[in-house]
């Protein structure tokens, strides 16, 4: 993580979008020592998506375990429900190209 002011990203743009990129880290931008913005690569966007969502997918399968509502009999069934709940979180990174 990195703290730079707003004029940073003005004056030096291809440095700072530069380092997103390479890093795949986040820039915050400040405004008047006041943290306004955060920056970061598109790679980096769609993986932090892509990571929600895998957890908003497991928890909807935990949910339903916990709940009654799920029944695996045999571990290819919930081998089957994971691999859905990937493709899923990928489908959900892809929206946001």
């Amino acid at each position: 993580m990195q703290i730079k002011s707003s004029a940073e990203l003005r004056n030096n743009y291809r440095k700072v979008a530069d380092f997103c990129k390479t890093s795949g880290e986040t820039v915050f931008l400040t405004n008047n020592g006041e943290g306004e913005l955060a920056v970061m690569s598109i790679d980096a966007y769609k993986e932090q998506r892509k990571r929600l969502a895998i957890e908003k997918e497991l928890l909807r399968l935990e949910a339903e375990e916990a709940t009654g509502r799920a029944r695996y009999v045999t571990l290819d069934e919930l081998q089957d429900e994971l691999s859905g709940a990937l493709r899923v979180a990928e489908n959900t990174a892809d929206d946001y190209e």
